[in-house]
């Protein structure tokens, strides 16, 4: 990992083994990851461009699920994992997300004859502003640029657009970054505004309601600055899998109560990880002067350990079939 302050200068440049054993890092595109998994069940498991339309329960204690397309589906269990804006969540009672004061320029640039970028995370630290990017396959190299906003601001789809207004924020910034934006394809160029949902204890709504449960962003969606929204759905599909088999093998416990222990076990996870990623990306976009000199001259160089920073990253899913609940 390196990281640079916005005029080129490295800052800090580490391993990550060197910091702590137990951490690693792998960059996975978005697409390979789910390509990967879908092709793990069987043919025509997954029904695309099945937008929900409305959630209804039924008298049976099932299920209706409306689609955009007019078909209806009768559900004996309902897993909610629709991303940020939910349908499902909204249907339980849960609020919108909360608009976290930051914004985010992301794209995946592409290399026809390949990159020459060395397999490190790059971070770039300016006041109010940071980027980063990060080699994910031999020819293509994400990136990020997040950036203070009092408001989301309109939504923007023009490609052209977007990668004007990216370049345009960090038009002084090293030159690579910059070049990024350039040989980025169109269709992966995006800005979205950085939400997340606090859980609060004994306040917020339950992660499941009867046979109904939501997974991931759709639960607790977060902002990126710890990197672990994906990684928690995945720990979240995993526990929900396991509370799940032992409720339909063993015949001792309902649907209901394997949901129920499946929240309560993934709060304690999610919660913090919630607030820790919501005050880090506070922290990474602070604008004093004053202040983002100390960071850039003092504490990342001299003072920051990452190891202790990491360990949020350790997590055992236990084995998937187990008759612990």
């Amino acid at each position: 990992m390196v990281v640079k302050s916005e005029d080129g200068r490295e800052l800090r440049s580490f391993r990550f083994k060197d910091e702590d054993e137990s951490q690693e890092v792998r960059a996975v595109e978005r697409r390979i990851l789910l390509e990967t998994l879908a092709n793990q069940l069987p043919p025509e498991t997954i029904r695309y461009s099945s937008g929900l339309d409305k959630i209804e329960a039924s008298e049976n204690g099932e299920t209706l699920l409306k689609l955009v397309d007019g078909t209806q589906l009768q559900a004996k269990i309902v897993i909610g994992c629709d991303g940020i804006r939910s349908p499902i969540a909204k249907w339980m009672g849960f609020s919108e997300p909360k608009y976290a004061g930051h914004c985010a320029f992301r794209g995946l640039g592409f290399y026809a004859e390949g990159h020459s970028f060395e397999p490190k995370v790059n971070y770039v630290y300016g006041r109010g502003l940071r980027a980063g990017y990060v080699p994910v396959s031999p020819t293509k190299v994400y990136w990020f640029i997040c950036f203070n906003s009092q408001s989301p601001g309109p939504k923007i789809t023009d490609p052209s657009v977007l990668k004007k207004q990216a370049k345009e924020l960090i038009k002084n910034w090293p030159v690579e970054l910059l070049n990024l934006i350039d040989i980025t394809p169109d269709e992966t160029v995006s800005k979205t505004p950085l939400v997340d949902r606090w859980l609060w204890p004994a306040v917020s709504r339950s992660a499941s309601a009867g046979r109904v449960v939501l997974v991931g962003d759709a639960w607790h969606p977060m902002t990126p600055n710890l990197g672990q929204g994906a990684c928690c759905a995945l720990e979240d599909s995993v526990v929900l899998a396991r509370k799940l088999a032992y409720a339909i093998n063993s015949g001792t416990a309902s649907i209901e109560d394997a949901f129920k222990s499946y929240g309560t076990e993934r709060w304690s996870r999610v919660f913090p990880l919630t607030i820790r990623a919501n005050l880090v990306g506070s922290l990474l976009q602070w604008e004093d002067p004053i202040v983002c000199s100390i960071r850039n001259n003092v504490v990342l160089p001299k003072l920051a350990r990452l190891g202790p920073l990491l360990e949020h990253t350790n997590f055992d899913c236990e084995p998937l079939l187990t008759t612990n609940v």
